[in-house]
């Protein structure tokens, strides 16, 4: 198997080391080729070796493109493709599709959160690995039988747009709501798998309206998209936890698409609940964003604009929306 990864944006120097010196670590370690021609390295091997490779440099890359310090290559690989954990410091989800592994100090806190409490609130913004990490976590727990099944949920909230009244059945009025989970889903469970899983309610992905009077026993149970619940359905969900069920609650405080006269269920739960032990609240920023190195920037910036419109509001001396440009 062969495997391509792109290194855009990252000093080659400081990934492959002095000679190459990562580089060849990794492939005297893992039994791998691996080459680098500009701004491409190509893994080369047997498949579960090149997707283990592959998965370390990609953390490596998404370090340098954050601007952390990267780990040296004899550092990596805490988990041996061929023997299975060795005393890891990070944790490393296998699911049925590939092994996946937290990229940031705030996503290792929510997966070990996860593994520890029955009950995980990820709080932060958009791109920092909170749905994808939690869907990871469900599909691991399905893996080893710890579970039974996994309910994914959001609510259907129209994010700024009227979508009007939208053709099909109600799955298909429901799916376009639904489709981070399907697109986490088909990174981990290979896709006739989904649709076995599916048939038989091993998965389920449905509104949070849906959730409403059950109990559910045996479950890994998700939340997204959390901020936009009311008071009233952060509350509903929370309860309707059986025995041996866990459940993750995700989202971003600075994204609330409820009407103005609406709380967040999100933003009132860490109010009421954060003394309660057995429940985790784990906090992401910009610096554990994961996708594109822009992403981050993006986020600083316009937390840096309402920052400034709330200052200048409250002194009175307001601020023209749209004539000041968000500095990247």
């Amino acid at each position: 198997m062969s495997h391509q990864l792109s290194i855009q944006g990252v000093d080659p120097l400081t990934l492959y080391g002095h000679n190459d010196v990562n580089l060849l670590a990794l492939e005297a370690r893992y039994g791998v080729h691996v080459t680098a021609r500009g701004e491409t390295v190509t893994i080369t091997g047997p498949a579960y070796k090149v997707r283990h490779v592959s998965g370390l440099l990609e953390e490596m890359v998404s370090c340098l493109r954050r601007g952390d310090a990267p780990e040296q290559a004899d550092g990596w690989g805490e988990t041996d493709p061929d023997n299975g954990p060795s005393g890891s410091k990070k944790t490393v989800l296998v699911t049925q599709k590939c092994d996946i592994r937290p990229r940031s100090a705030a996503q290792h806190q929510y997966v070990t959160g996860i593994e520890n409490f029955d009950i995980v609130f990820g709080i932060g913004p958009a791109g920092t690995g909170k749905t994808y990490l939690a869907v990871a976590c469900a599909a691991a727990a399905l893996k080893r039988k710890e579970v039974s099944r996994i309910i994914l949920t959001r609510p259907a909230v129209e994010a700024g747009e009227n979508l009007g009244f939208l053709p099909g059945d109600i799955q298909e009025k429901v799916d376009p709501y639904l489709r981070p989970l399907y697109d986490a889903l088909r990174d981990m469970i290979p896709g006739e798998h989904i649709q076995h899983l599916l048939d038989n309610r091993t998965l389920e992905i449905a509104p949070l309206a849906f959730m409403r009077g059950r109990t559910l026993n045996n479950a890994f149970v998700i939340l997204d998209e959390a901020q936009n619940t009311t008071i009233s359905q952060m509350k509903m969900f929370l309860t309707r936890m059986g025995a041996n069920s866990k459940a993750v609650v995700n989202g971003d405080v600075t994204q609330i698409d409820l009407p103005p006269d609406d709380v967040s269920g999100l933003v009132h739960v860490q109010q009421i609940l954060s003394h309660i032990e057995a429940v985790r609240f784990v906090q992401f920023t910009e610096k554990d964003v994961v996708r594109h190195a822009l992403v981050s920037k993006i986020i600083s910036a316009y937390d840096r604009y309402e920052s400034e419109k709330r200052l200048q509001s409250a002194d009175g001396t307001g601020l023209d929306d749209g004539t000041e440009a968000l500095e990247l």
